[in-house]
C-alpha cells in the first residue's frame, strides 16, 4: 500500500473506541459466540469453565464421620471394647451401654454411639477397659454439615481450578459439563525479527513469539507449539495465507505487528481479503492505540476472531489485557474480568483524551499500587516487575493517594505482589 493510500485510509477511518467501550464490545461478541459445552473427566478440566452449576450428589458429608482417632462409646464408662472401625467400613451398631469400639479418623460413626473419646485422652485399666472423659462437643461431622444433597455450590461461569476439582470429586462427580477451552494461534509479523541470539545489525529479537502463547494459556487458551508461526514474510499474500491457515483450526488468532498502515503493514488488507469485520479498530488508549479485534464467519458457520496486537511488546500485552481477556471470558461463558481498586503511591501522568494504562506493582495487603519505571511501549523491564496496569481515564491524571482501577495480569499465585 502506498503512503498516499494509507493516509487516505487513515483519514476515512472511524475514531478509536474508548477503552471501556472496547472492552464491552469484545466481551459481548465473545458471549454471543460462546464455545460449545462438553463433558470432561475431572482430571482434564483444570482451566475450563463450569457450564452447569456444581451440585452435590449426596449430603456432605454423606454420613457421620469421626474427626479424631479414639473410641466410639455408648453409655457411661469404663467401656468394654467390642470391636474396631476403620475408614471405608460400615460398622455394626453399639447396642449395649458400657461398650466401645476403636475408631479411626474418617470412619463412619456407629449407630448408638453417644460420644467419641480421643485416644490421647483415654487410658486402659489392667483388665482391658477403656476410661476417660469425652469432650462435650461431638468429635464427628454430621451428615449435610457442609451441604445438603442437591445443593448448588458453584454457579455457571465459575473457572475450574484444583480446589473446584477437589470439591467436585468430594460431591461424587466423575466428570463435569464445561465450556470447551478456546484454541489460539499466534502469527508473528516482521522481517526485522530474529528468533535466536542477540539483536544487532538492524534486527531485533522477537520477544512476543515466546511470550504471547504463555499469556494466552494463562488467560485460558490452549496453544500448541505448532500453532505459533513466524516471522511471516512482509507481503500481503504471505499474510493472507498465514491467516487462512491459522483460522482453519483456531478460535482466536493473535498477530503481532502490522496493525498500522505503513509500507509493510499488511494486516488490514489481509483481513479485508478474508471478509473480516472489525469489532474494534484502534482504541483510545496509550500505550497500545493500534490494537484491533476482527470477527470472521467461516463457511462452516463457525465464528472466529483475529486480535491484532501492536508490535511493541508492552503494547501487545496491553492489547491482550484490554481486548483478548474480555473476549476469552465471553467465549468461556465467564463474567467480564473485574477491575480491582488500589491507592496510588506515586503520580501517573494523564494522556489527554486517551486512557492511560500504566504499569504498577501491587501491595495487596496494603491495597496500594506502585508506579514502575521503564514503561515505554517497546520496553519489557517494567512489565517483568508488574502485577497489572493502573487505569487513568481520559482527561485525568493520577496523584498519590488516588484510588484507581487496576487491570490485573494473570500471574500465578505468589509470583509477584504481596
Amino acid at each position: 500500500m502506498s503512503m498516499e493510500a494509507a493516509a487516505t485510509d487513515q483519514a476515512a477511518a472511524p475514531p478509536p473506541a474508548g477503552w471501556e467501550e472496547a472492552r464491552s464490545r469484545v466481551y459481548a461478541v465473545g458471549r454471543a459466540a460462546a464455545l460449545p459445552v462438553v463433558s470432561r473427566p475431572l482430571v482434564e478440566i483444570d482451566g475450563h469453565t463450569l457450564a452447569e452449576p456444581l451440585t452435590t450428589r449426596t449430603p456432605l458429608p454423606a454420613f457421620a464421620t469421626v474427626s479424631v482417632d479414639g473410641w466410639a462409646v455408648r453409655g457411661a464408662g469404663p467401656w468394654r471394647i467390642v470391636g474396631q472401625v476403620l475408614a471405608g467400613g460400615v460398622p455394626g451398631p453399639l447396642t449395649a451401654d458400657g461398650t466401645a469400639v476403636e475408631i479411626a479418623t474418617g470412619a463412619m460413626v456407629p449407630d448408638g454411639a453417644a460420644a467419641v473419646l480421643r485416644i490421647e485422652e483415654s487410658s486402659r485399666t489392667p483388665d482391658g477397659l477403656v476410661t476417660g472423659t469425652p469432650r462435650p462437643v461431638p468429635e464427628w461431622r454430621l451428615p449435610g454439615e457442609e451441604a445438603n444433597a442437591g445443593e448448588e455450590l458453584l454457579p455457571v461461569g465459575t473457572p475450574v481450578d484444583p480446589a473446584v476439582i477437589g470439591l467436585a470429586a468430594s460431591c461424587g462427580h466423575d466428570d463435569l459439563r464445561v465450556r470447551r477451552q478456546p484454541r489460539a494461534a499466534l502469527l508473528v509479523f516482521g522481517d526485522e525479527l530474529l528468533t535466536a541470539g542477540p539483536p544487532g545489525a538492524g534486527r531485533v529479537r522477537d520477544a512476543l513469539g515466546p511470550a504471547v502463547p504463555a499469556w494466552l494459556r494463562r488467560y485460558g487458551c490452549t496453544v500448541d507449539p505448532s500453532d505459533v508461526v513466524g516471522p511471516v514474510a512482509d507481503t500481503l499474500p504471505a499474510h493472507v495465507a498465514a491467516l487462512s491457515g491459522a483460522l482453519a483450526d483456531a478460535d482466536l488468532v493473535c498477530t503481532t505487528g502490522g496493525t498500522m498502515h505503513g509500507p509493510v503493514d499488511h494486516l488490514h488488507p489481509a483481513l479485508e481479503a478474508l471478509g473480516a469485520e472489525y469489532v474494534v479498530n484502534t482504541v483510545a488508549v496509550r500505550p497500545g492505540f493500534p490494537m484491533l479485534l476482527a470477527r470472521l464467519v467461516g463457511a462452516d458457520g463457525r465464528v472466529r476472531f483475529v486480535a491484532g496486537l501492536p508490535g511493541n511488546p508492552q503494547s501487545a500485552v496491553l492489547a491482550l489485557a484490554s481486548l483478548v481477556a474480555p473476549l476469552l471470558a465471553g467465549l468461556a461463558g465467564r463474567p467480564m474480568p473485574a477491575l480491582t481498586q488500589a491507592e496510588l503511591t506515586g503520580p501517573i501522568p494523564g494522556r489527554g483524551s486517551f486512557t492511560h494504562l500504566a504499569l504498577v506493582r501491587l501491595d495487596r495487603v496494603a491495597g496500594t499500587a506502585h508506579p514502575l519505571r521503564h514503561v515505554g511501549s517497546a520496553m519489557l523491564r517494567g512489565l517483568a516487575q508488574a502485577d497489572g496496569f493502573a487505569v487513568i481515564g481520559p482527561g485525568a491524571s493520577g496523584e498519590p493517594g488516588d484510588r484507581v482501577p487496576v487491570v490485573s495480569l494473570p500471574l500465578l499465585p505468589g509470583e509477584r505482589g504481596a
